[in-house]
């Protein structure tokens, strides 16, 4: 079950949208109108570089809400949220979103504590890129990853590819894929038909 339930979501003007692989739910600069939540799938926030370029803001799953704060502060999107996979998405209008958050105490609570949570995980991204080498930066994301993700048969495998890795710590695919075989060579980590596993 998501943040928010899609019976609740329903009575405040909820309605569950389908998001092709590759295609936006919203792009950089458009104003924040809607609450989103995962219902299926996964969502990436990005921001690209003039060289193209891409850094990876966050990935988010079933389950999972993204691009809320500027529902807040009442800017534009800083960022553009993208399908990784074929998605399904749970919108709801800003208006209707924070009357929702008004008559349902124990949601706004686990609300607060998914933007306490997103906090967390961006300070911790934007310190190891400023300060750490490629191979501390893999440690912390995965430690990151058995933190938040479920295990499966005792070990937990990493969802991602080596781009989107690469793309989530500010680095060069070939620097991630270098790295991952020096973390495997020291028993830090394992590689089953190209997975990651943890």
């Amino acid at each position: 079950m998501g943040l928010i339930p899609k019976s609740i979501a329903l009575k405040y003007s909820g309605q569950v949208i389908r998001v092709r692989k590759g295609d936006s739910v919203f792009r950089e600069g458009e104003p924040a109108l809607f609450f989103y939540q995962v219902e299926e799938g996964s969502v990436k926030m990005v921001t690209s570089s003039e060289d193209g370029r891409e850094f990876i803001q966050g990935v988010f799953h079933a389950g999972e809400s993204f691009g809320e704060p500027p529902l807040f502060c009442h800017i534009d999107y800083p960022a553009t949220a993208i399908a990784i996979t074929d998605s399904h998405v749970l919108k709801i209008p800003k208006d209707r979103f924070f009357q929702l958050l008004q008559e349902n105490f124990a949601i706004h609570l686990r609300f607060d504590e998914g933007l306490c949570q997103s906090l967390r995980y961006k300070n911790m991204i934007l310190s190891e890129v400023s300060f750490h080498t490629p191979e501390h930066r893999l440690q912390t994301l995965f430690r990151h990853l058995r933190e938040t993700l479920p295990k499966k048969q005792g070990h937990i495998e990493v969802p991602f590819t080596r781009q989107v890795i690469a793309d989530m710590i500010g680095l060069r695919v070939e620097t991630v894929i270098r790295s991952i075989k020096k973390m495997e060579s020291e028993g830090k980590l394992t590689l089953k038909g190209g997975k990651i596993r943890l």
